[in-house]
């Protein structure tokens, strides 16, 4: 059977290792005070990719792409200032160097990503999500930095979410209610909770949304993480 890693990196950042060795960084924020990643545990990366241009979650994401030569993928905006700030070849940035926006497919060595809208602020272009369908069927939803919103629900049907990544921590994301409600929408098999615990100002504790989301969507498997630690999915 098929198996797919993600690993929780700390904050809304992922390690995601698909069955046949591909490697995905998400928001790849290595400085995160809970962090249990560095810069030098990457060894490879297929792709890199960025949610909005927000420190926390742009990262350690030039640096990745630049040690890996991975395909960095984000909003046209993020993409150029990163191909410009940090001298990315065009050819390591999704679509010839232009970046992508939100609706836009990329298919790349077997894998497609859907950028979604989120809803959020960013300091260039415009804050996303990804769905990223594995080479074997394995869809994985990053919800990037957003509050709730009745398209989650459309995502659900379109593209049948295995694992969807949903932030919990209230101030700048959803909220732990919100987050349930949302995981009801989406439907998918797992949900794992992330942006939260970082900051003093975040929900410390991802309890309240354990215990909301299988009141709200009781069909869905919670899988909590410690930063650094890893789920095996298996499609």
């Amino acid at each position: 059977m098929a198996k797919t890693k993600i690993k929780w990196l700390s904050h809304a950042g992922f390690q995601i290792t698909s069955e046949r060795g591909k490697i995905l960084y998400i928001d790849p924020w290595f400085e995160s005070p809970l962090s249990a990643f560095s810069l030098n545990d990457v060894q490879e990366a297929t792709m890199v990719l960025v949610t909005h241009d927000h420190f926390d979650h742009v990262g350690q994401a030039a640096d990745v792409v630049k040690k890996t030569g991975g395909l960095l993928v984000a909003n046209v905006e993020t993409a150029r200032r990163l191909q410009s700030d940090s001298h990315i070849p065009a050819e390591k940035v999704c679509y010839f160097g232009y970046g992508m926006n939100i609706g836009g497919n990329l298919l790349y060595e077997g894998i497609s990503v859907n950028m979604t809208q989120a809803f959020h602020s960013t300091a260039t272009g415009a804050p996303c999500g990804y769905i990223i369908r594995l080479e074997d069927g394995a869809t994985i939803y990053h919800a990037g930095d957003t509050g709730i919103f009745d398209s989650m629900k459309t995502f659900g049907e379109l593209y049948k979410i295995d694992v969807a990544l949903l932030p919990i921590g209230s101030v700048f994301t959803m909220d732990p209610f919100q987050a349930a409600r949302a995981a009801k929408m989406i439907s998918p098999k797992k949900v794992i909770p992330m942006h939260y615990k970082t900051f003093p100002i975040l929900v410390q504790d991802p309890k309240e949304f354990v215990d909301l989301a299988r009141r709200e969507a009781p069909g869905v498997e919670v899988v909590v993480l410690n930063p650094g630690q890893q789920h095996v999915y298996t499609k």
